[in-house]
């Protein structure tokens, strides 16, 4: 059977997780702002191509 004894990837060495969450709020921020740079590219053509 399977050993279902610690999870190996929470006590790997090498694992920064502060360096984990600074891209994942680096990703957010960029999906964020990119939504909202979309968002007023489609409203500004429904403003002046209509």
């Amino acid at each position: 059977m399977a050993n279902h004894g610690e999870i190996a990837y929470s006590t790997a060495a090498g694992n920064d997780y502060p360096a984990h969450e600074a891209t994942y709020e680096g990703f957010i921020k960029l999906v964020k702002y990119g939504t909202i740079g979309v968002a007023l590219i489609v409203i500004l053509m429904a403003i002046f191509l209509v």
